[in-house]
């Protein structure tokens, strides 16, 4: 058996670092890395599927290779333990491949958003202090002048040329051995830019606990086994695909059935082709999909269905329910965790809840003083435990007013029952309040949701010159034309309190939906103010 070997290298520190196939530690042991699942892996399961992309497979053994391969490469541009490389990619099995380069050399991966333009990346290369950038030719164009990212030593193509190296070049002169660096786990392994709905978006840095914690928290409770075949279109720079779904198939063993995008045409062949098993989606996903003639067919090898990034509409669930005959399993959780913090369930399901909070996590609703309030009772939802970020990255203030004494402040709304199932009520900051009454949209929309003519919906607070903020709905129709805004109010009022009743009703083509299709209620909001 190899011993670990103390490596020392020019302008680095000193790193302790052992043997990849070593995967058992001592309790005392507090290291880890990311990376030990795909080192794993590679050793009981190298033929199997690791990423099945289009025409494209990649087995845990050439996964694990060229993870090695481009470990050493980067070693070779100066990247060590703590450094940042950014990722500025689609979807693609690059993207994954360069994620575990980067834990196996210890470094950070800072996911970048490709849907943004070039003045937001530049900020975020700046903010995350990058040293190397991975994207590829057809985002070049959104890649700032060196003036602007001074910190900034390489840039890697993906697929052609454009930048200082290609990752074909990069990966043919690398070694397929590299030991993976072992970290603390409380070093950072990820930074996920949040959405910025105010001001400039913040880093969130989360370690090797987090993640390792989280994944297996999902593979767990969410019972993914290694004959399981998982399909993700959602984009995997956010947190909910990054970490709920391919880490959890890598910590899982099983398959990742990888997709540029939603298609829903490529999609359906794709369930089918690929004998997909486990159903990741949004809302508006399901939505479509509910609308599509095709869908019982195509979904006829999958055996579990889960949704998250957005509450989802208790009608749409159980249309799903009805027509597919499998349960909508639901989870709550932010960027800031990781983000798993809650799951409905494994043991009983209960409709219209997020569930009870997952294995070594607290949940807390709190008053505003951060006192826990009496069961039934609504409250900020607070959030404690080992998916909880390290922080916002070079933001102390701003990270000192989100956690504390390790409780995450969610900014959500909700309430817990008995037997403590959380319920979400709605964002704090979204909440109406007309003429001192306080209105929760999600309650709306959940009303308009039962108009079977409704695709969907959001409900927001706009200026009132007498109540100070009255209802609006803003709503796009399966079939447009066939349904008024008098019969959405009549709707509303026949379920709620009249002042729920919207007073406005604005009839769209589309709402507007970020990279994960949450509805975008600030662009909504900052229409009024025009």
């Amino acid at each position: 058996m190899d011993v670990p070997r103390i490596s020392v290298k020019p302008h680095r520190d000193l790193r302790l670092r052992r043997p990849s196939h070593l995967c058992l530690k001592s309790v005392e042991d507090s290291t880890m890395n990311i990376a030990d699942s795909l080192d794993r892996n590679r050793i009981f399961f190298p033929e199997r599927e690791a990423i099945v992309y289009g025409d494209c497979t990649v087995t845990y053994e050439a996964f694990w290779r060229d993870a090695n391969r481009l470990a050493n490469a980067l070693e070779g541009l100066g990247v060590g333990r703590n450094d940042k490389v950014c990722l500025f990619l689609t979807n693609c099995p690059e993207f994954i491949v360069a994620y575990y380069a980067c834990q196996k050399v210890g470094a950070v991966a800072v996911s970048l958003s490709s849907m943004c333009k070039a003045d937001e990346i530049a900020y975020m290369i700046n903010d995350s202090e990058g040293v190397v950038l991975v994207t590829e030719p057809g985002l070049l164009d959104q890649v700032p002048g060196r003036d602007k990212i001074p910190g900034l030593r390489t840039v890697v193509t993906v697929g052609g040329p454009g930048g200082d190296r290609t990752w074909e070049d990069l990966l043919a002169g690398g070694s397929d051995a590299y030991d993976t660096v072992y970290t603390d786990r409380h070093d950072g392994a990820a930074i996920i830019y949040t959405s910025g709905t105010t001001g400039k978006p913040k880093g969130v840095v989360l370690t090797h606990g987090n993640v390792v914690s989280n994944t297996n928290a999902a593979r767990y409770m969410c019972q993914m086994r290694p004959d399981d075949r998982a399909i993700c279109f959602l984009p995997i720079y956010h947190s909910f695909a990054q970490n709920f779904i391919f880490n959890s198939v890598v910590q899982a063993g099983c398959t990742l059935v990888l997709h540029k995008k939603f298609e829903i045409d490529e999609v359906m062949d794709s369930l089918a082709r690929n004998r997909v098993t486990r159903w990741y989606a949004v809302p508006p996903i399901y939505i479509m999909m509910l609308g599509d003639p095709r869908s019982p067919d195509a979904m006829k090898t999958v055996r579990y269905c889960f949704s998250a990034a957005a509450s989802m509409p208790g009608e749409v669930a159980r249309q799903w329910q009805e027509r597919f005959g499998l349960p909508v399993n639901e989870g709550y959780g932010l960027t800031e965790t990781t983000p798993f913090s809650t799951y409905n369930h494994e043991y009983r399901h209960k409709v219209g809840s997020v569930g009870t909070a997952v294995m070594d996590v607290e949940i807390r609703i709190a008053d505003p003083d951060g006192n826990e309030v009496a069961r039934g009772d609504l409250g900020e939802i607070w959030i404690k435990g080992p998916n909880v970020m390290k922080e916002y990255y070079r933001k102390p203030e701003e990270t000192a007013e989100a956690v504390c004494d390790g409780w995450l402040r969610s900014g959500d709304i909700g309430y817990m029952d008995e037997e403590g199932y959380v319920f979400i009520v709605d964002r704090l900051k979204d909440m109406i309040n007309s003429a001192g009454l306080k209105i929760w949209p999600r309650e709306v929309e959940e009303v308009i949701y039962t108009h079977p003519n409704v695709r969907e919906c959001a409900v927001i607070g706009v200026p009132h010159e007498v109540f100070g903020e009255t209802v609006k709905a803003v709503i796009a129709l399966k079939e447009p034309g066939k349904t008024t805004a008098e019969e959405i109010t009549d709707l509303v009022k026949e379920r709620l309190a009249d002042y729920k009743a919207p007073r406005i009703v604005e009839l769209m083509d589309d709402l507007p939906k970020n990279h994960t299709g949450k509805i975008l209620k600030r662009e909504l909001r900052a229409r009024e103010q025009q």
